[in-house]
């Protein structure tokens, strides 16, 4: 095979999971407390030196695929949304970037968000998907009780901590910690507001049109060295004859 197709290769590989993680973006646009991802890009070389110093030798070193890109990590942006008044008694938004309110999910593990729209069901403070908001002792709250948004848990976690999780959710990493669970929510919750996604679907667009021309770009370069791969062929076999 010829070498150039290795990079392009590798950068089409790379425009598709840019798609992917755009197009995600664009669809939770209007999901509240939604915080878009971001990726990073490196070369293969950044790999082949982490495994070194893990005592991998390489046998040939080609440099080349060496240098073809990889994508190197995808990271939450922490950039905190618009704070929406609403009106609604149930919706809260958060003060700080970096807080989050307690969830108890269907499989009754603790998860954290952002969106803070609640609603009242059964007498219990439960999320947009119908699981419990929780309190500081982890448990759930009564919408009834007089005073109950002061029940509510604020969490403060680091981002780099975290890891997305499904309904909009997320969860600690298996080496994640809490940075601190606050005693007091006055400061930190926003009552009768809600945080909307941090998405910008104009700059969103502009980096879903841009992985496409690239993705094309690639596709085309492929495209050509095959045909002329398939004429250098050709040209040789009628040398021969």
């Amino acid at each position: 095979m010829n070498q150039g197709t290795y990079p392009l290769a590798a950068s089409m590989i790379n425009q598709i999971n840019r798609i992917d993680m755009v197009s995600n973006n664009l669809a939770n646009v209007n999901t509240h407390g939604f915080k878009q991802e971001d990726s990073t890009e490196g070369s293969f070389n950044y790999y082949l030196q982490r495994a070194q110093k893990e005592g991998f030798t390489p046998s040939k070193i080609n440099e080349v695929t060496n240098t073809i890109p990889k994508m190197d990590s995808k990271f939450i942006n922490a950039e905190q949304g618009v704070i929406m008044p609403t009106g609604n008694g149930l919706d809260f938004a958060l003060s700080e970037p970096d807080t989050f309110f307690k969830i108890q999910d269907n499989n009754g593990d603790i998860v954290y968000t952002r969106d803070g729209a609640f609603k009242n069901l059964n007498g219990f403070l439960v999320d947009s998907n119908g699981q419990f908001v929780l309190t500081n002792d982890n448990e759930p709250i009564e919408v009834e009780e007089e005073g109950f948004e002061n029940q509510i848990s604020v969490t403060k976690i680091a981002y780099d901590q975290l890891e997305k999780y499904k309904n909009n959710n997320f969860k600690l990493k298996d080496d994640g910690e809490i940075t601190e669970q606050l005693e007091n929510n006055d400061r930190q919750l926003i009552q009768g507001a809600i945080e909307k996604s941090n998405v910008n679907s104009v700059s969103s667009m502009v980096a879903l049109i841009d992985a496409h021309r690239r993705f094309e770009q690639a596709q085309k370069a492929v495209t050509t060295i095959d045909e002329m791969n398939g004429n250098l062929i050709e040209k040789i076999g009628n040398n021969n004859n």
